[in-house]
């Protein structure tokens, strides 16, 4: 998969992971196992784009007595996925025609 097409993927998925309600990195993760393969590693640095691009929030609170980093989407970030699935029907439609002639030269 093309590395901007994974990238932007990534952050939409954790965005939607986000829209029930805010979330920490680890349950994040555990969010998004079954859908795509996600380590802390790599979430890090998403949401560290994603708050830099306003498309999150964050606030601190204590659990279990320690301090645990929360993320809220913000409208930003709630646009940005639909914007995504409107690009996605898009891509989709030229998807379609490719394996349509693909298919036709079988």
């Amino acid at each position: 998969m093309d590395a901007q097409l994974k990238r932007g993927t990534i952050e939409v998925c954790v965005l939607a992971a986000l829209i029930d309600g805010p979330s920490y990195g680890y349950k994040i993760v555990k969010d998004l196992e079954n859908i795509m393969g996600l380590s802390e590693s790599t979430l890090y640095p998403v949401l560290k784009r994603l708050e830099a691009n306003h498309l999150v929030t964050t606030h601190s609170e204590e659990c279990n007595g320690r301090l645990r980093k929360f993320y809220t989407i913000t409208g930003e970030g709630y646009q940005k996925i639909l914007d995504y699935l409107d690009d996605f029907k898009e891509l989709m439609k030229v998807y379609r025609y490719i394996e349509r002639k693909a298919d036709n030269e079988r």
